[in-house]
């Protein structure tokens, strides 16, 4: 009834009912998506699951797979790293808070509030070890403290870097060690406050390890914040890992996440949040190689050359320029974190493609998103409808019990997954004799 209660309310501000479209979203999956007809709206439909916990239950997979909790009890996981050791490093933030500019702001915090879990992030990195490879860790202790809404790790030889949402810090690493004390040290800052609207931050080094990649996400939805608000925003950063120097190396990103290098092909891929407030099936989040130089399209447009006419001063010679993505995931289906499928313990259809974790939808009439799907792969490209792996995080009355975010495979090629509504780590493995 209260979920019931807070889509009519959303309804009723949006002027228009939640239930128009949004109810076939295969139709945009894949490199040449179905899109609809603008929408606009004074406040768009808003539809999202209220959190209930999972109270012994569990995510479900398809026969051959088999999927148990690796921990739990943390403060709003999002992302994960394994150390070449095999410990896992378990990033949960506080996101900070954004101020409300508009009172649109107000009604749309409301109704995402109710998909969040309560817990308060800890701003921390905990240590997993799981050193029998039962599944189960025996050893967890608080690796790093103190952090400012960390989002990503990457080690490179003896150096940890953490990308805070204002900066990249250094630590020094050494094998096996369970916590961190020594002060980090700013390779760069980044743009942070005071708006932040998207604060993640994802990173990844390079093969090489000299360069370190991160994303940036927008401050708005569509510049309503003004361009100057926008500045060094919706845009992937280089890094020279040796002196901090950055520079864009690709930008019209809106918000760029789960950033990963094919393990074949060494491509910079990533998957990206689009906008919102033109429809429940526009626009779709998408999965894109990475061109260094490359423009994406937002603000001016979306998909390559489709206009988005709230954005003014219109750019037309931008809109020329705009790169389409290589692979829709359908429209509001919230990307966060991708890992390439590289493990040779799953089972021989999960291989060589991509597991993308999809947080879920909060603006149009039916849910999409809410699991994790496997995108195929073939000659270092998309190849085929995504295979849905992980489900269950909605359960039959429409509330979530969790919410996948980051992905990563442990040292045994399992899959782990960051639930951040349910402050759970899942592990999933092939069935026996799958």
């Amino acid at each position: 009834m209260m979920r019931k209660t807070f889509l009519a309310a959303g309804t009723a501000f949006a002027l228009a009912s939640c239930a128009s479209g949004g109810d076939n979203p295969h139709q945009q999956t894949g490199p040449d998506p179905q899109l609809p007809a603008i929408q606009q709206y004074l406040v768009p439909p808003m539809h999202i699951a209220t959190v209930v916990p999972w109270n012994g239950a569990k995510p479900t997979v398809p026969a051959g797979l088999q999927v148990s909790a690796f921990a739990d009890g943390f403060k709003n996981v999002r992302g994960l790293y394994v150390l070449p050791n095999g410990d896992v490093l378990a990033i949960e933030p506080k996101g900070p808070s954004e101020p409300v500019t508009r009172p649109k702001d107000i009604v749309v915090g409301f109704i995402q509030g109710f998909g969040h879990a309560k817990t308060q992030g800890g701003n921390r990195i905990t240590l997993l070890r799981d050193a029998d490879g039962d599944g189960r860790p025996e050893l967890r202790t608080t690796f790093l403290d103190g952090l400012n809404a960390p989002f990503s790790v990457a080690l490179v030889g003896s150096d940890l870097y953490v990308a805070n949402t204002d900066a990249i810090v250094r630590y020094p690493y050494v094998a096996g060690q369970t916590q961190i004390t020594a002060p980090g040290q700013v390779l760069t800052e980044l743009p942070g406050g005071p708006i932040n609207h998207h604060w993640t931050k994802s990173m990844v080094a390079s093969p090489d390890g000299s360069k370190l990649y991160v994303g940036i996400g927008s401050n708005s939805n569509i510049t309503e914040k003004g361009m100057e608000a926008e500045k060094d925003r919706a845009r992937i950063w280089e890094v020279d890992r040796a002196t901090g120097a950055h520079r864009a190396y690709a930008t019209g990103l809106r918000n760029p996440n789960g950033l990963s290098f094919h393990p074949a092909t060494g491509q910079l891929w990533t998957v990206v949040n689009e906008r919102d407030e033109l429809g429940p099936d526009l626009v779709p989040d998408y999965m894109t190689s990475v061109r260094d130089g490359g423009f994406y399209g937002w603000p001016w447009s979306y998909w390559g050359q489709h206009v988005d006419p709230r954005v003014h001063p219109q750019r037309p010679e931008m809109v020329a320029r705009a790169i389409k993505p290589d692979y829709s995931l359908s429209s509001h289906v919230a990307p966060l974190g991708m890992v390439f499928a590289t493990s040779t313990s799953l089972p021989p259809a999960l291989r060589g493609g991509a597991f993308i974790g999809e947080h879920g939808s909060w603006d149009r009439g039916h849910l999409n998103g809410y699991k994790v799907v496997f995108i195929p792969f073939a000659g270092g490209r998309p190849s085929g409808k995504p295979v849905d792996v992980v489900t269950g995080f909605v359960d039959d009355d429409g509330e979530a019990r969790g919410r996948p975010v980051g992905v990563t495979l442990d040292r045994t090629g399992a899959l782990l997954i960051a639930d951040d509504v349910g402050n759970a780590i899942w592990r999933v493995t092939a069935a026996p004799g799958g």
